[in-house]
Protein backbone atom coordinates (compact mmCIF):
# COMPACT_ATOMS: atom_id res chain seq x y z
CA UNK A 1 0.00 0.00 0.00
CA UNK A 2 1.46 3.58 -1.03
CA UNK A 3 0.99 5.49 1.50
CA UNK A 4 2.91 8.62 0.85
CA UNK A 5 0.15 10.81 0.50
CA UNK A 6 -1.27 10.44 3.47
CA UNK A 7 -0.84 10.98 6.94
CA UNK A 8 -1.16 7.34 8.85
CA UNK A 9 -0.88 8.12 12.80
CA UNK A 10 -0.58 5.25 15.40
CA UNK A 11 -1.90 5.91 19.03
CA UNK A 12 -0.41 3.38 21.10
CA UNK A 13 -1.52 4.04 24.79
CA UNK A 14 1.09 1.88 27.33
CA UNK A 15 0.67 1.66 30.94
CA UNK A 16 3.92 -0.64 31.76
CA UNK A 17 4.59 -2.08 28.54
CA UNK A 18 8.28 -2.23 28.63
CA UNK A 19 8.46 -6.21 27.67
CA UNK A 20 6.49 -5.56 24.33
CA UNK A 21 6.02 -1.86 22.96
CA UNK A 22 9.33 -1.82 20.73
CA UNK A 23 7.92 -4.65 19.24
CA UNK A 24 4.86 -3.56 18.22
CA UNK A 25 6.26 0.02 17.27
CA UNK A 26 8.54 -1.87 14.55
CA UNK A 27 5.87 -4.22 13.69
CA UNK A 28 3.80 -1.05 12.85
CA UNK A 29 6.84 0.61 10.90
CA UNK A 30 7.47 -2.71 9.03
CA UNK A 31 3.65 -3.10 8.21
CA UNK A 32 2.75 0.77 6.98
CA UNK A 33 6.28 2.32 5.57
CA UNK A 34 5.46 6.31 6.43
CA UNK A 35 3.10 5.25 9.64
CA UNK A 36 4.15 7.98 12.78
CA UNK A 37 4.08 6.21 15.47
CA UNK A 38 2.26 8.05 18.78
CA UNK A 39 3.34 5.86 22.00
CA UNK A 40 1.36 7.83 24.82
CA UNK A 41 2.85 6.38 28.17
CA UNK A 42 0.44 6.95 30.72
CA UNK A 43 1.83 6.87 34.27
CA UNK A 44 4.49 3.82 33.66
CA UNK A 45 6.47 3.03 35.94
CA UNK A 46 9.07 0.94 33.86
CA UNK A 47 11.44 1.87 30.96
CA UNK A 48 8.18 1.85 28.58
CA UNK A 49 9.07 5.55 27.19
CA UNK A 50 12.81 4.34 26.85
CA UNK A 51 11.88 0.83 24.43
CA UNK A 52 9.43 3.15 22.92
CA UNK A 53 11.78 6.04 21.67
CA UNK A 54 14.54 3.67 21.13
CA UNK A 55 12.24 1.28 18.60
CA UNK A 56 11.24 4.96 16.77
CA UNK A 57 8.48 6.27 18.28
CA UNK A 58 7.29 9.67 19.15
CA UNK A 59 7.00 9.40 23.14
CA UNK A 60 4.22 11.29 24.88
CA UNK A 61 2.99 11.41 27.96
CA UNK A 62 -0.52 11.38 29.71
CA UNK A 63 -0.48 12.21 33.78
CA UNK A 64 -4.02 11.35 33.97
CA UNK A 65 -4.56 7.45 34.87
CA UNK A 66 -6.59 6.04 32.38
CA UNK A 67 -6.60 4.56 28.29
CA UNK A 68 -10.15 6.67 27.73
CA UNK A 69 -7.92 10.04 28.99
CA UNK A 70 -5.47 8.58 26.20
CA UNK A 71 -7.46 8.67 23.37
CA UNK A 72 -8.93 12.08 24.26
CA UNK A 73 -5.71 13.45 24.48
CA UNK A 74 -4.51 11.41 21.65
CA UNK A 75 -7.53 12.35 19.20
CA UNK A 76 -7.33 15.80 20.26
CA UNK A 77 -3.62 16.99 19.32
CA UNK A 78 -2.46 14.42 16.54
CA UNK A 79 -3.33 16.02 13.02
CA UNK A 80 -3.53 13.47 10.42
CA UNK A 81 -5.85 11.87 7.51
CA UNK A 82 -6.06 8.57 9.19
CA UNK A 83 -5.48 6.85 12.85
CA UNK A 84 -4.87 3.60 13.30
CA UNK A 85 -5.47 2.58 17.31
CA UNK A 86 -3.69 0.12 18.74
CA UNK A 87 -2.91 -1.30 22.38
CA UNK A 88 0.88 -1.66 23.05
CA UNK A 89 0.71 -4.93 24.66
CA UNK A 90 1.28 -7.03 21.37
CA UNK A 91 -1.50 -9.27 21.52
CA UNK A 92 -2.90 -8.24 18.16
CA UNK A 93 -1.48 -8.79 14.60
CA UNK A 94 0.30 -5.84 13.22
CA UNK A 95 0.68 -7.16 9.71
CA UNK A 96 -3.17 -6.26 9.37
CA UNK A 97 -3.02 -2.88 9.46
CA UNK A 98 -2.13 -2.51 5.94
CA UNK A 99 -5.79 -4.05 4.95
CA UNK A 100 -7.42 -2.52 7.23
CA UNK A 101 -6.67 0.90 6.03
CA UNK A 102 -6.80 -0.20 2.50
CA UNK A 103 -10.51 -1.13 3.54
CA UNK A 104 -10.96 2.06 4.87
CA UNK A 105 -9.64 4.15 2.14
CA UNK A 106 -11.21 1.50 -0.54
CA UNK A 107 -14.69 2.33 1.38
CA UNK A 108 -14.60 4.69 1.87
CA UNK A 109 -15.19 4.03 5.66
CA UNK A 110 -14.40 6.20 8.66
CA UNK A 111 -14.40 3.14 11.36
CA UNK A 112 -12.88 0.10 10.41
CA UNK A 113 -12.99 -2.55 13.38
CA UNK A 114 -10.34 -5.21 13.93
CA UNK A 115 -12.91 -8.45 15.11
CA UNK A 116 -10.22 -10.41 17.43
CA UNK A 117 -9.66 -14.31 16.18
CA UNK A 118 -7.50 -16.80 18.21
CA UNK A 119 -4.20 -18.03 17.32
CA UNK A 120 -3.86 -21.59 17.28
CA UNK A 121 -2.72 -21.94 20.70
CA UNK A 122 -6.19 -20.68 22.11
CA UNK A 123 -5.24 -18.86 24.88
CA UNK A 124 -5.88 -15.17 24.26
CA UNK A 125 -8.75 -14.53 25.97
CA UNK A 126 -8.32 -14.25 29.79
CA UNK A 127 -11.19 -16.60 31.59
CA UNK A 128 -14.31 -15.45 30.74
CA UNK A 129 -13.47 -12.68 28.81
CA UNK A 130 -14.61 -14.34 25.88
CA UNK A 131 -18.06 -15.04 27.14
CA UNK A 132 -18.58 -11.16 28.56
CA UNK A 133 -17.56 -9.94 25.21
CA UNK A 134 -20.37 -11.62 23.28
CA UNK A 135 -22.95 -10.68 26.05
CA UNK A 136 -21.81 -7.00 25.87
CA UNK A 137 -22.15 -7.11 22.33
CA UNK A 138 -25.45 -8.69 22.15
CA UNK A 139 -26.99 -6.03 25.06
CA UNK A 140 -25.51 -3.03 22.58
CA UNK A 141 -27.05 -4.78 19.51
CA UNK A 142 -30.28 -4.58 20.95
CA UNK A 143 -30.04 -1.55 22.59
CA UNK A 144 -29.07 0.33 19.58
CA UNK A 145 -30.67 -2.11 16.82
CA UNK A 146 -27.69 -2.73 15.08
CA UNK A 147 -25.00 -5.90 14.92
CA UNK A 148 -21.64 -5.31 17.16
CA UNK A 149 -19.10 -8.08 16.22
CA UNK A 150 -16.38 -6.96 18.55
CA UNK A 151 -17.63 -4.12 21.05
CA UNK A 152 -14.24 -4.48 23.14
CA UNK A 153 -11.35 -4.75 20.61
CA UNK A 154 -8.44 -2.07 20.55
CA UNK A 155 -7.62 -2.44 17.63
CA UNK A 156 -9.12 -0.12 14.92
CA UNK A 157 -8.54 2.48 12.27
CA UNK A 158 -10.55 5.98 11.64
CA UNK A 159 -10.96 8.59 9.30
CA UNK A 160 -10.05 12.06 10.44
CA UNK A 161 -13.48 13.35 10.66
CA UNK A 162 -14.54 10.48 12.76
CA UNK A 163 -11.70 11.25 15.07
CA UNK A 164 -12.32 14.76 15.28
CA UNK A 165 -16.13 14.30 15.91
CA UNK A 166 -15.55 11.91 18.47
CA UNK A 167 -16.42 13.86 21.84
CA UNK A 168 -14.20 11.03 23.91
CA UNK A 169 -15.69 11.29 27.80
CA UNK A 170 -14.73 7.89 28.36
CA UNK A 171 -12.27 7.92 31.19
CA UNK A 172 -10.88 4.33 30.79
CA UNK A 173 -11.69 1.00 29.03
CA UNK A 174 -15.38 2.11 28.25
CA UNK A 175 -13.44 3.56 25.77
CA UNK A 176 -13.94 1.45 23.13
CA UNK A 177 -17.76 1.22 24.09
CA UNK A 178 -17.84 4.57 23.24
CA UNK A 179 -16.26 4.82 19.90
CA UNK A 180 -18.71 1.92 19.23
CA UNK A 181 -21.84 3.32 19.88
CA UNK A 182 -20.40 6.92 18.29
CA UNK A 183 -19.84 4.93 14.98
CA UNK A 184 -23.58 3.79 15.64
CA UNK A 185 -25.45 6.59 16.50
CA UNK A 186 -23.77 8.79 13.88
CA UNK A 187 -24.43 6.41 11.40
CA UNK A 188 -21.28 6.53 9.57
CA UNK A 189 -19.95 4.10 7.10
CA UNK A 190 -17.96 1.69 9.14
CA UNK A 191 -17.06 -2.28 8.83
CA UNK A 192 -14.61 -4.76 9.92
CA UNK A 193 -11.59 -7.10 9.51
CA UNK A 194 -10.61 -9.92 11.43
CA UNK A 195 -7.37 -9.56 12.84
CA UNK A 196 -4.85 -11.99 14.37
CA UNK A 197 -5.08 -12.29 18.31
CA UNK A 198 -2.40 -13.83 20.60
CA UNK A 199 -1.42 -14.30 24.11
CA UNK A 200 0.81 -11.13 26.39
CA UNK A 201 4.48 -12.38 25.98
CA UNK A 202 6.33 -13.21 28.60
CA UNK A 203 6.88 -10.53 31.10
CA UNK A 204 4.00 -8.45 30.33
CA UNK A 205 0.86 -7.92 32.84
CA UNK A 206 -2.85 -7.23 31.96
CA UNK A 207 -4.51 -3.99 33.27
CA UNK A 208 -7.84 -5.52 32.33
CA UNK A 209 -10.19 -5.66 36.15
CA UNK A 210 -12.60 -8.29 34.75
CA UNK A 211 -15.51 -7.50 37.32
CA UNK A 212 -14.66 -3.96 38.03
CA UNK A 213 -14.32 -2.78 34.25
CA UNK A 214 -17.13 -5.23 33.16
CA UNK A 215 -19.51 -3.07 35.56
CA UNK A 216 -18.09 0.04 34.21
CA UNK A 217 -18.85 -1.16 31.24
CA UNK A 218 -22.41 -1.74 31.83
CA UNK A 219 -22.78 1.36 33.46
CA UNK A 220 -21.87 3.33 30.35
CA UNK A 221 -24.07 1.04 27.74
CA UNK A 222 -26.64 2.33 30.56
CA UNK A 223 -26.09 5.19 29.94
CA UNK A 224 -25.78 5.51 26.38
CA UNK A 225 -29.33 4.03 26.28
CA UNK A 226 -30.96 6.64 28.36
CA UNK A 227 -28.99 9.60 26.36
CA UNK A 228 -29.68 7.54 23.06
CA UNK A 229 -32.74 5.92 23.44
CA UNK A 230 -34.97 8.53 25.68
CA UNK A 231 -38.37 6.93 24.54
CA UNK A 232 -37.42 3.31 25.33
CA UNK A 233 -35.51 4.06 28.25
CA UNK A 234 -37.97 6.35 29.89
CA UNK A 235 -40.92 4.77 28.63
CA UNK A 236 -40.35 1.34 30.11
CA UNK A 237 -40.56 2.83 33.11
CA UNK A 238 -43.71 4.67 32.60
CA UNK A 239 -45.44 1.85 31.57
CA UNK A 240 -44.35 -0.10 34.18
CA UNK A 241 -46.06 2.31 36.82
CA UNK A 242 -49.25 2.35 34.21
CA UNK A 243 -49.08 -1.41 34.96
CA UNK A 244 -48.69 -1.15 38.42
CA UNK A 245 -51.05 1.59 39.00
CA UNK A 246 -53.69 -0.86 36.74
CA UNK A 247 -53.73 -3.94 38.78
CA UNK A 248 -53.68 -1.70 42.17
CA UNK A 249 -56.64 0.17 40.53
CA UNK A 250 -58.83 -3.13 39.56
CA UNK A 251 -59.73 -4.44 42.76
CA UNK A 252 -60.77 -1.12 44.14
CA UNK A 253 -62.82 -0.32 40.70
CA UNK A 254 -64.60 -3.89 41.57
CA UNK A 255 -65.27 -3.00 44.85
CA UNK A 256 -66.76 0.52 44.51
CA UNK A 257 -68.93 -1.21 41.64
CA UNK A 258 -70.26 -3.89 43.99
CA UNK A 259 -70.60 -1.98 47.26
CA UNK A 260 -70.64 1.86 46.17
CA UNK A 261 -67.50 2.95 48.39
CA UNK A 262 -63.84 2.78 47.85
CA UNK A 263 -62.17 1.21 51.37
CA UNK A 264 -58.84 1.62 50.41
CA UNK A 265 -57.91 5.38 49.81
CA UNK A 266 -54.14 4.83 50.70
CA UNK A 267 -53.76 2.00 48.04
CA UNK A 268 -55.91 4.76 45.32
CA UNK A 269 -53.75 7.38 46.14
CA UNK A 270 -50.47 5.11 45.25
CA UNK A 271 -52.49 4.13 41.74
CA UNK A 272 -52.63 7.66 41.08
CA UNK A 273 -49.24 8.82 41.71
CA UNK A 274 -47.99 5.95 39.73
CA UNK A 275 -49.96 7.14 36.93
CA UNK A 276 -48.48 10.59 37.11
CA UNK A 277 -45.07 9.50 37.50
CA UNK A 278 -45.68 6.69 34.43
CA UNK A 279 -47.32 9.87 32.48
CA UNK A 280 -43.95 12.46 33.62
CA UNK A 281 -41.54 9.43 32.96
CA UNK A 282 -43.16 9.07 29.11
CA UNK A 283 -43.10 13.21 28.91
CA UNK A 284 -39.33 13.25 30.13
CA UNK A 285 -38.55 10.54 27.28
CA UNK A 286 -40.54 12.11 24.53
CA UNK A 287 -38.76 15.89 25.17
CA UNK A 288 -35.60 14.31 25.64
CA UNK A 289 -35.64 12.61 22.32
CA UNK A 290 -36.29 15.84 20.67
CA UNK A 291 -32.92 17.07 22.21
CA UNK A 292 -31.33 13.56 20.97
CA UNK A 293 -32.39 14.38 17.34
CA UNK A 294 -31.04 18.33 17.68
CA UNK A 295 -27.61 16.67 19.45
CA UNK A 296 -27.25 14.01 16.19
CA UNK A 297 -27.96 17.30 13.90
CA UNK A 298 -25.20 18.70 15.43
CA UNK A 299 -22.80 16.39 15.97
CA UNK A 300 -23.65 15.31 12.24
CA UNK A 301 -22.69 18.64 10.76
CA UNK A 302 -19.62 18.48 12.80
CA UNK A 303 -18.66 15.33 11.21
CA UNK A 304 -19.43 16.91 7.97
CA UNK A 305 -17.00 19.92 8.09
CA UNK A 306 -14.32 17.10 7.46
CA UNK A 307 -13.62 15.82 3.88
CA UNK A 308 -13.23 12.17 3.32
CA UNK A 309 -10.01 10.05 2.97
CA UNK A 310 -9.49 8.05 -0.24
CA UNK A 311 -6.54 6.13 -1.63
CA UNK A 312 -5.81 8.89 -3.67
CA UNK A 313 -5.88 11.51 -1.12
CA UNK A 314 -8.53 13.20 1.17
CA UNK A 315 -11.25 14.66 -1.17
CA UNK A 316 -11.76 18.34 -1.38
Amino acid sequence: MDSSELRIAAVVPCHNEEASVAKVVADLQAAVPGIVVYVYDNLSTDATSERAREAGAIVRRENVKGKGNVVRRAFADIEADVYLMIDGDDTYDASAAPLMIKTLLDGPYDHVLGVRRQDESGNAYRAGHETGNKVLNGVVGKVFGENVEDMLSGYRVFSRRFVKSFPAVSREFEIETELTVHSLHLRVPRTAVPVGFRDRPAGSESKLRTYHDGFKILKLIAGLARHERPVAFYGLFGTLAWLIALVLTIPIAITYYDIGEVPRFPTLFLAFTLLLLGSLAWTAGLILDGIRRSRHEAARLVYLRYSAVTDDGPRR
